[in-house]
């Protein structure tokens, strides 16, 4: 959600529970990580807001998983930096597949704020530290709460019947809630 393009979101997360599942392993840049994501979960309103830190990335789905029975969002944070071994690419893809399979299957949201690096430099521009271009635990959080928000909107409109029977009209959904859609 970084860069030229990113959404501008505003975010109601006040009826949300979110869980922050940190791994432990470089600590400036994970303290960095969770500190933007805790920022902008409070800046969203979100009521409770609990962290869970477990050893490494590789452990983020397992984690991710439990804290999905409880919450409305989670969001995953962790940082792998390449080495000089393929255990940069068992790790990355095992952390990747596995949140996304948490997803799915849950239907929880889960920031993806898994920082996955060619160096230390590259993860602390990525930190949300001071001097930090980006702050990719306050993207993974924006993006689990937006994506929460948008889910119970979705839900709602089905509960209500809307648009049964056909498709009526076009409408938009954002993080705010539904709209209507400009005209053809």
């Amino acid at each position: 959600m970084s860069g030229e393009g990113a959404p501008t979101l505003t975010i109601d997360g006040s009826e949300l529970r979110v869980v922050i599942v940190a791994a432990s392993w470089h600590e400036r840049i994970m303290n960095g990580l969770i500190d933007g994501a805790t920022r902008a979960l409070r800046e969203a309103g979100v009521g409770t807001v609990d962290l869970v830190r477990i050893p490494g990335s590789f452990e983020l789905p397992l984690a991710a998983l439990h804290a999905a029975a409880s919450a409305d969002a989670v969001v995953a944070l962790g940082t792998v930096i390449r080495g000089g071994t393929p255990h940069f690419e068992y790790v990355c893809q095992a952390a990747t597949q596995g949140l996304t399979d948490v997803t799915l299957r849950t239907g929880v949201p889960v920031g993806f704020g898994l920082l996955t690096c060619d160096t230390e430099e590259q993860a602390l521009d990525r930190a949300g530290l001071p001097g930090s271009v980006e702050d990719k635990g306050a993207e993974a959080a924006k993006a689990a709460v937006a994506t929460a928000v948008t889910l119970r909107g979705l839900q709602d409109r089905a509960a209500s019947g809307a648009n049964r029977g056909g498709i009526r009209g076009t409408t938009e959904q954002n993080a705010t809630g539904f709209r209507a859609a400009p005209p053809a």
